[in-house]
């Protein structure tokens, strides 16, 4: 029985002392250096005695940052990695929902730590790192750890203008990693291409994966992905097997055209999450790297992923692309607004809802949140069983596959993010010139509209003031002032008639 995701990592430790688990640009970790540095930063952690409390990660990008996760884990904690991009002032409205035991980080960002103004410990990555192992403290620690405590804490985009922290157990990966071992052949010779923020839940299975199967993943250089030449030649030169990328990255390739002069020769698997992958660019992979497996993968960060589809056959570019099937030990109940089961065949839509251990425990410090999303399953009144509603449309197409038809809120996914209309109009909000403002979607052309009411402003002020207040990705493309903002007979702003006059 596995109780922890550490026992992957001690697993492979063992069969793999000498194999490199994590590597970048500048640090290259064997799985013995991986644990024997997880372990000394874990015996710091372990003396607070802060048992499941959250430790942020402070820190770029790098192979270190994720034995920093590992050690926190090894420390009885859970890890929150925190975007060093952010506005501070989004840190600190983070923090001060996360309120951390500690907090890691590196000398790159301590002039952003100071200005945080914390109350906690704050620990350089180097200096833990030399801690001396304490084994009784650690083996003490270990044996409270049960595989529903917290494993991580992901802050997403919060409709109330506060993000919200999602607390993952280490049951969902531990789920997900012998799900991936069923259903796919992973090797110890593999080599993953991690392109995505280690903020985000797609890099899960760069960080996991090594530990589960001895595999290994290297850090793709950001800048690669504006030079498709370089990222292909970076992943032949590494020998890279697999990747679990977001859409956008993948399409940045084929609208550059980036297999014109050289492709990928060692890809057996491509992965994708994040948003809805299209199939104009997707069609550009298959026909230069065909022999690849091809799977989209599907789920809200509240889920991790829970379905997912094997491409088994041909689609042309104006299809939609299906998001299949639950994968293992999940169940997907599609529900009607009268919360009746919509069943493959009906051709009748409804909201995808998760079961299983795949769910995330809850927002962190957001009861009512919480209470909103993970709800009793309205098909069982026997006994308690918590369900997920993600707010997504979705129906059954003639193969029994899900489709993903849109969001029921104003929830979107954009160039990989999970976004919140209402963050943005919240962050505007507090702008005085600003009366009334709304944010439209305009996903054919994947662009943020900011419409407004009020004092008509500068662009570049509008954009410049929004650009200290919200992540750079949450950024609107669009900015549209407007005399007065059309309401509906609710006295609601009529976002329907926005989209009818500007989408």
């Amino acid at each position: 029985m596995i109780r922890s995701v550490l026992e992957f990592l001690e697993a492979s430790e063992g069969r793999f002392q000498d194999y490199c688990a994590y590597e970048d640009s500048r640090e290259r970790y064997t799985f013995g250096r991986a644990g024997r540095t997880a372990r000394a930063i874990g015996s710091r952690i372990g003396a607070l005695d802060a048992h499941q409390k959250p430790v942020a990660v402070l820190m770029e990008k790098s192979a270190s940052m994720i034995v920093a996760f590992l050690g926190i884990v090894y420390g009885g904690c859970c890890y929150c990695p925190i975007d060093v991009s952010m506005p501070a002032d989004r840190i600190l409205t983070i923090l001060s929902v996360l309120k951390p035991a500690a907090v890691i980080t590196e000398p790159a960002q301590a002039e952003l730590a100071a200005g945080l103004d914390l109350t906690c410990p704050v620990w350089l990555f180097d200096e833990l790192s030399q801690e001396p192992v304490n084994a009784p403290l650690l083996a003490s620690v270990r044996s409270r750890q049960v595989d529903s405590d917290p494993l991580y804490i992901l802050f997403t985009s919060g409709s109330t203008g506060v993000p919200k922290g999602v607390v993952v157990s280490h049951r969902v990966i531990i789920n997900n990693m012998e799900w991936l071992e069923k259903e796919y052949d992973f090797r110890p010779e593999d080599i993953l291409g991690n392109q995505v923020p280690l903020y985000f839940d797609v890099s899960d299975h760069d960080v996991y994966c090594p530990l589960k199967f001895g595999c290994s993943t290297v850090i793709i250089p950001q800048e690669h992905f504006t030079f498709p030449a370089n990222l292909i030649a970076f992943l032949n030169e590494h020998h890279v097997t697999a990747i679990f990328w977001v859409p956008f990255a993948l399409s940045v390739v084929a609208n550059l055209r980036g297999f014109e002069a050289e492709v990928p020769k060692y890809l057996r698997y491509v992965f994708f999450a994040g948003e809805v992958m299209p199939l104009k660019q997707l069609n550009y992979w298959r026909r230069y790297v065909p022999d690849a497996l091809y799977c989209n993968m599907y789920g809200p960060t509240e889920t991790y992923v829970c379905t997912y589809y094997n491409l088994d056959r041909e689609f042309s570019d104006d299809e939609t692309l299906p998001i299949g099937r639950p994968c293992g030990n999940i169940d997907i109940l599609v529900l009607d607004e009268e919360n009746r089961l919509v069943l493959p065949g009906s051709g009748k839509e409804g909201e995808l809802c998760v079961r299983g251990c795949t769910l995330a425990s809850g927002y962190y410090n957001n009861p009512e949140r919480t209470a909103e999303r993970f709800v009793q399953n309205p098909l069982n009144s026997a006994y308690p069983e918590i369900i997920y509603r993600t707010g997504d449309l979705v129906s059954y197409n003639d193969r029994g596959e899900l489709l993903y038809h849109d969001r029921l809120d104003f929830q979107i996914k954009r160039l990989g993010y999970r976004i919140e209309l209402g963050e943005i109009e919240a962050a505007a909000g507090l702008i005085p010139e600003i009366r009334d403002c709304a944010c439209i979607y305009d996903r054919g052309k994947q662009m943020i509209l900011f419409l407004y009411t009020g004092t008509q402003l500068d662009k570049r002020v509008l954009s410049k003031t929004l650009s200290g207040r919200i992540p750079r990705y949450m950024m609107p493309n669009k900015y549209i002032y407007l005399e007065e903002m059309p309401h509906n007979a609710n006295g609601k702003i009529d976002r329907k008639r926005l989209k009818e006059l500007y989408v």
